[in-house]
């Protein structure tokens, strides 16, 4: 199979080809963005709390409201809700362009915004996610997932390399207003898309109650349950790099902020690798998931026993491809693997364990980093992943072999003849 085929098949439909091109414009300017607000809060405050506590309220939204924007999304049209929730997050960059454009002082405005964004991610993001597995045939949905991580890797380091260009220039403002003109390039994208070829998906009831039943879903779905906890172990202590790669270079490694550089660059570039690697899979299994997700785990861990900042960024390489393996491998077979009618919560509570790795992990690895060293830290977080990732394959294993239940009683009056006995779970059989 030529690589044209394979790696890129998700390309070969017209919607995705539009949806990938205004996914890289938006994802630009938001990381444009992402620099603009980060060197507007430094440059007010002087302080990198301030920057931390404007992530934690953009985060905080998706912990709370995550599972009602899920239900909505749900039960509401996804074009609509994908639009509305572009034109809600070019309002907030125009906001925050008129902030720093008047010059005002307080940090206030900043964390309202930030809040608001946060708001809107957590009601829209399910439906972004959603209406992206619209716009392709289901076999191709994990091709598209791993290209969507390209595509957010290329466009982080697109943005920020264009920020840094552009920011002596127009100051943060400038980036601001390029931000919300981008959310456009999405909805000029949607309105081109072919009707004929969406591929919709099955639409959940409109009853009270649905952020309960999709709560219950998660919680009486085991394989969901294990899939989730490791993603959840995995992300808190294996992959907030940012935080060890930061203390590693300013501390044992001596590299600087140089060094710190250099290893963000070479992560960024594991994650393209990583992405390209993933959508050339013919299938993401749980057979994958776990070994990649332990190979990355026992790296992590050696990686804090490496003398030399050559070969801190060596390891840094497969660590981050691992980690989009992984993490693509989880966000598709938690979609897939569930009903059409339960998706957007399904894909609220992959963003819920998302948000909460961050927020928890990044603190745990940081008292780590300060109390015992950064290589400490690494090595404890290796060392625990590699312990969650054994049990979560005990635990697979264990369901694997668990009959699948009866199926419901027939009503018709004729006899019906019962199934061939089955000894795996469904989901689990072709892992």
């Amino acid at each position: 199979m030529s690589l044209t085929s394979s790696t890129f098949r998700a390309l070969r439909h017209h919607n995705y080809r539009l949806w990938a091109g205004a996914d890289l414009v938006s994802i630009t300017g938001t990381w444009m963005q992402v620099l603009g607000v980060n060197w507007l809060v430094l440059s007010m405050t002087g302080s990198a709390t301030s920057m931390g506590l404007s992530l934690v309220m953009q985060a905080l939204p998706t912990l709370l409201l995550g599972m009602w924007g899920g239900a909505l999304a749900d039960r509401l049209p996804s074009r609509p809700v994908v639009i509305a929730a572009q034109l809600a997050q070019a309002a907030l960059a125009a906001v925050l362009a008129v902030i720093a454009l008047t010059g005002v002082d307080s940090m206030l405005p900043i964390y309202a915004v930030a809040l608001a964004g946060g708001v809107v991610s957590a009601l829209g993001g399910p439906a972004l996610g959603r209406f992206g597995a619209e716009v392709v045939p289901r076999e191709d949905l994990p091709n598209a997932m791993a290209l969507g991580s390209v595509i957010n890797s290329a466009g982080r380091i697109l943005g920020m390399s264009i920020a840094g260009v552009m920011l002596p220039v127009t100051g943060q403002g400038g980036l601001f207003v390029i931000n919300a003109v981008t959310f456009f390039a999405v909805i000029a994208a949607v309105a081109a898309m072919r009707a004929s070829e969406f591929h919709e998906l099955e639409s959940g009831a409109r009853e009270p109650g649905a952020i309960a039943a999709g709560l219950r879903y998660v919680l009486r779905t085991p394989w969901l349950l294990v899939m989730l906890a490791l993603s959840l172990v995995l992300g808190s202590l294996g992959r907030n790099y940012q935080v060890t790669m930061a203390a590693m270079s300013a501390g044992p490694l001596e590299g600087g902020a140089g060094g710190y550089g250099l290893l963000s660059t070479v992560f960024a570039v594991g994650t393209v690798v990583g992405g390209v690697i993933t959508a050339s899979r013919a299938r993401l299994t749980l057979r994958l998931l776990l070994v990649s997700a332990l190979a990355i785990s026992v790296l992590q861990a050696l990686s804090g026993l490496l003398p030399t900042l050559p070969a801190f960024a060596v390891a840094m390489l497969p660590i981050a491809a691992g980690a989009i393996l992984v993490d693509t491998t989880v966000s598709a077979r938690a979609q897939l693997d569930s009903p059409d009618a339960m998706r957007g919560r399904v894909i609220a509570a992959v963003g819920m364990v998302g948000a909460a790795s961050g927020a928890l992990g990044g603190p745990v690895l940081g008292w780590l980093s300060d109390a015992f060293g950064p290589r400490a830290a690494l090595e404890a977080g290796g060392v625990a992943c590699v312990a969650a990732t054994l049990l979560a394959a005990v635990a697979f294993a264990r369901l694997a072999r668990r009959p699948a239940p009866a199926p419901a009683p027939q009503r018709a009056p004729q006899p019906v003849r019962p199934a061939p006995a089955r000894t795996l779970n469904p989901v689990l059989e072709n892992a």
